[in-house]
């Protein structure tokens, strides 16, 4: 059994990242265990000690501070143990292209800054008012997805959510009255998500396959009650007056780009 031992100088996850990678293609040959905060020349010792411990071993490092760095590179060569740092090249040929020193700033890109709260605050905007439990959300949205149930309007939201957007959904159904909130906002950030009918009904057929055939289980994936929503749907859309996007077969991804394309995201979205 091989141990790969993940040492970084910040949390380690993107040491241990890594090293699952490799595991991942030796199935049950190889364990990684994860060995964060190594920051000082005691630190590395107190490393040595724990992998000397080990049978076969390799170490994976993510450590940025470049003398904390050689240090552990010269004491796993002392100890013929094969140690490869994943940061270190490529931070050296980043600073010869761009001709400016790194920052050598252990953990940085665990930073809570100013991006990471806005990614929260968009998770948290898109579950609280999934599938329209609250409209008040309507205004306040950078994106609004309306479209009839099974159209990826969550899992959309979500996805849009981790670029720092604040999205939310709401469900047409022929049964419900549609908010008059959503007339009134700015149709730009309104998007209708379309589907190729036939498509609707296997997705759906799928999913009622999970529960008992009730009589709603039957009706819900049936060819007429699916053209019902569409029309209902498009006289929607209409009234609207929004960009309609056909999400058949097209992965979320390309959705999302498509929308962010639209409103002018530029990393992390801002909304003109």
């Amino acid at each position: 059994m091989l141990t790969i031992f993940a040492v970084s100088d910040s949390i380690g996850e993107t040491a241990e990242q890594v090293a699952l990678a490799a595991a991942s293609q030796f199935k049950d040959n190889a364990v990684v265990k994860r060995i964060p905060y190594v920051k000082s020349m005691e630190d590395i010792e107190d490393v040595m000690r724990n992998i000397q411990e080990c049978g076969p071993c390799m170490v994976v490092s993510t450590i940025i501070t470049v003398n904390v760095r050689e240090f552990l590179t010269a004491r796993c060569i002392e100890n013929n143990i094969n140690i490869i740092n994943v940061l270190g090249p490529i931070i050296n040929v980043a600073s010869t292209l761009l001709n400016v020193h790194p920052d050598y700033n252990p953990g940085a890109i665990r930073q809570l800054d100013e991006q990471y709260f806005k990614r929260i605050e968009a998770m948290e905007f898109a579950m609280q008012y999934d599938d329209s439990k609250d409209y008040r959300g309507l205004k306040i949205a950078d994106v609004v997805l309306i479209g009839l149930s099974r159209t990826s309007k969550t899992v959309l939201c979500m996805y849009l959510a981790n670029k720092g957007i604040k999205a939310m959904n709401v469900p047409i159904i022929p049964e419900v009255d549609v908010p008059e909130e959503l007339y009134k906002i700015d149709k730009k950030k309104v998007f209708g998500l379309s589907i190729n009918p036939l498509e609707l009904v296997e997705i759906r057929k799928r999913r009622m396959e999970k529960f008992n055939k009730t009589s709603y289980a039957v009706e819900y994936a049936s060819d007429a009650r699916i053209l019902e929503e569409f029309e209902f749907l498009d006289k929607v859309i209409r009234k609207v007056g929004c960009r309609t996007i056909d999400i058949t077969r097209r992965a979320i991804e390309d959705t999302a780009v498509i929308i962010m394309d639209a409103l002018g995201h530029n990393g992390l979205f801002k909304l003109e």
